[in-house]
């Protein structure tokens, strides 16, 4: 059966399950609610919202170097030096790294992002659509949705997993959660790209990477 944007965005409400994770649940269930927060609670994936409030202030700082091209510094936290250590959440951290490399988010998250250039960016979208042809009115809905393109294009968790498209980071980050056990928080990281901000010919190093990755 067809699941409906309202019933994924109840259970997510319900469980603080990762929307795909939700859909995937509705999908098992035939849309009952109920039973999909069952089959959500067996795999461990309704605490992951519980569990990411709890304080993170271990775990690592990682590197990846591209080709000597492009370069990334990420810190991702978890609860315990442990967990820290294990070779899933190394995993997790240097995916995370590469990441960060292929698709250049300037934020961890939509709230990192400062009120000002969400502001200038509401503006340039309500003009574009006004250019459109679209009425005023319309225009500011329409900006809605278009923001949220710009948040999936400088926030690291709103964006697309370059491992698995259908997947965001964010729902990633929770399943993570519910697997290891422990809170895990991607804190910072700083991407440096040679020749960055200087004239030079158009090469695309991020699609390097993206490629490197899905050969993996």
């Amino acid at each position: 059966m067809s699941i409906s944007a309202a019933q994924v965005k109840e259970l997510r409400e319900k469980t603080g399950a990762g929307m795909l994770n939700c859909k995937k649940a509705l999908e098992k269930t035939d849309g009952d609610i109920e039973k999909a927060i069952v089959l959500l609670r067996e795999k461990g994936l309704s605490q992951a919202a519980k569990k990411s409030g709890r304080i993170a202030s271990e775990g690592l700082v990682d590197s990846y170097i591209h080709g000597g091209r492009i370069g990334v510094l990420i810190e991702v936290n978890s609860e315990t030096d442990f967990v820290a250590k294990t070779d899933d959440f190394k995993e997790f951290v240097r995916d995370m790294a590469m990441q960060v490399a292929a698709a250049n988010p300037k934020y961890v998250s939509k709230e990192d992002v400062p009120k000002k250039e969400v502001e200038d960016e509401k503006e340039i979208l309500k003009h574009q659509a006004i250019n459109e042809g679209k009425p005023e009115h319309i225009a500011e809905k329409i900006v809605e949705g278009r923001l949220g393109k710009f948040y999936e294009q400088v926030c690291l968790l709103e964006q697309s997993y370059i491992k698995d498209s259908n997947v965001k980071v964010k729902d990633l980050l929770n399943e993570k959660i519910a697997k290891i056990g422990e809170n895990i928080k991607i804190r910072r990281f700083i991407r440096y790209e040679v020749g960055e901000g200087l004239e030079k010919k158009d090469e695309n190093f991020a699609e390097e990477v993206a490629k490197q990755m899905n050969m993996e």
